[in-house]
């Protein structure tokens, strides 16, 4: 099910963010007078390792497992998840609820480890076909591996964007006007490695919805929700930390910057799609 498109652009990208990343570490190492090899390993395996772990944790904190056994929305929400992710044979994941301020939803994990949670206002405002569409449409995500690699994406950015901080300010005098230099490079390096996580992340939502609408056999039921979740968002302020909006099925970007830099495709285009 996972769209030759997607895999094409993750091995693409991957292999961008990887030179980024052999850049990055070859002159970390060069300002730190460390031999490159063991600097380029110990990054390569351990702070992917660790943000993965951080954002799983990050994302799920305040989330509470709906368990084997509850009833009710809930307990529908748990078996819809679970017969979902059979079909689309997906490792059985971890449902989990949370209060997000908005009506959201979002997956976090890989394979054998996935974790699917609903927002508690999302279950109170979508009929029970629409939670389906969001709930296969998180599982595609899961399924598609492309939750790790924008994890994995994020984490050569904060890596890229921390050397050109210490580049900048160590290359010249421990002034305010460095600091700022070196914060506005930070920004900008940071920037430039998450234009190519971008390019994941857009498609990727468009992947998702198909490989919803594949399961379900129609797309008007995503479709629904995603205008219910998109008018449901008005006038309220998510809880969620900033970071976690690329993982959610909604993200309402409203200023020009955070248009050009979207997490996701425009609602209107997405629910076209749907009912094409």
């Amino acid at each position: 099910m996972t769209d030759f498109g997607l895999r094409l652009r993750m091995i693409v990208v991957g292999t961008i963010l990887f030179a980024f990343y052999l850049a990055a570490g070859t002159f970390a190492a060069a300002m730190l007078g460390l031999p490159l090899i063991p600097v380029l390993a110990v990054g390569i395996l351990v702070v992917p390792a660790l943000q993965y772990k951080l954002g799983k944790w990050l994302a799920t904190r305040k989330a509470e497992e709906i368990p084997e056994g509850a009833t009710g929305r809930y307990g529908e929400v748990r078996q819809t998840t679970l017969d979902l992710a059979r079909e689309m044979d997906v490792p059985e994941p971890t449902v989990m609820k949370m209060r997000m301020g908005v009506p959201n939803a979002f997956a976090v994990g890989r394979k054998g480890a996935g974790v699917v949670c609903v927002s508690e206002e999302l279950v109170a405002l979508l009929d029970r076909d629409e939670l389906e569409g969001v709930i296969a449409h998180e599982l595609a995500h899961i399924k598609n591996r492309d939750v790790v690699t924008m994890v994995i994406g994020q984490s050569i950015g904060m890596i890229v964007g921390y050397v050109a901080y210490f580049a900048v300010l160590m290359g010249g005098e421990r002034n305010i006007g460095s600091f700022i230099l070196a914060m506005v490079a930070s920004s900008l390096a940071n920037a430039l490695v998450m234009v190519f996580v971008l390019a994941i992340s857009r498609y990727r939502e468009y992947v998702a919805d198909s490989d919803a609408k594949d399961v379900i056999g129609t797309g008007d039921p995503l479709a629904r929700a995603l205008e219910k979740i998109s008018r449901g968002a008005e006038g309220r302020d998510s809880e969620l930390d900033e970071t976690m909006s690329a993982l959610c099925i909604f993200n309402s970007e409203r200023g020009l910057l955070e248009k050009v830099f979207a997490t996701h495709p425009p609602m209107e285009k997405r629910v076209e799609r749907l009912r094409e």
